[in-house]
């Protein structure tokens, strides 16, 4: 079930609403990582003197310059290590267009699917980026304690957090918030061995960014088709 959903995905790459979502989620993705940036830089200015009097040195006028390079370099290493979840999220915002894009070809019989708000859609943005982000910092403790299996709990953590996210995400156009959740439940190892297939490529640069397109597809078909293995209509 897994590999038809993923074959079905790669089959619908070359889609322009793909790609238009791909585009959006990398430059809001960006764009934000580029205003937490400035903020940054910002209170670091506050917070550095122009001018530093050290014992036996005098005056030391280049610890601005210092920091200010230094919060460019670790915000480099941190977007490094936030793109992906960022641009994950920020997806999450355009998941409607790559979800309609699946049904349209391969299940165009299907009625008009409901509207989720975007108050909502901004909020269940919000929460996932935040345990997305908070969860990968949490587990930097575990990678250290346990580094010869970090790549696993990577991609554990990973796998089950994009799963639980896509998958309610896909369902909750078709069977609500409530009913998505259950099935969620329900159905929590397979969505969890297929959000671990999406988290493997996380780890390889550029084609970790395509993941978010791939996973609100493939969880999209996986939707379909657990609905359809269980007998449920519409």
């Amino acid at each position: 079930m897994i590999i038809s959903a993923f074959s079905k995905t790669l089959g619908q790459l070359g889609d322009p609403r793909f790609r238009r979502v791909l585009l959006l989620g990398i430059g809001c993705a960006l764009l934000l990582l580029g205003v937490i940036y400035a903020v940054f830089v910002t209170l670091v200015g506050w917070f550095t003197p122009d001018v530093v009097t050290l014992p036996l040195v005098g005056e030391v006028r280049w610890i601005d310059d210092l920091t200010s390079w230094g919060s460019a370099i670790l915000m480099f290493v941190l977007s490094i290590f936030l793109m992906v979840p960022v641009a994950s999220a920020m997806t999450g915002i355009f998941v409607e267009d790559v979800a309609q894009a699946v049904e349209d070809k391969h299940y165009p019989s299907l009625p008009a699917a409901q509207k989720v708000s975007l108050s909502d859609t901004l909020r269940d943005t919000g929460v996932f980026l935040g345990v997305l982000i908070g969860a990968n910092i949490v587990a930097l403790i575990l990678y250290i304690f346990f580094s010869p299996f970090a790549l696993f709990i990577f991609w554990g953590l990973n796998g089950f957090l994009l799963g639980r996210e896509y998958f309610t995400m896909a369902a909750m156009r078709r069977v609500g918030r409530a009913e998505a959740k259950a099935m969620r439940r329900r159905h929590m190892p397979t969505i969890w061995a297929a959000g671990t297939l999406m988290a493997m490529p996380l780890s390889v640069p550029l084609i970790n960014l395509v993941i978010p397109i791939l996973g609100a597809a493939t969880f999209t078909h996986l939707f379909h088709q657990l609905r359809r293995k269980t007998g449920s209509g519409y």
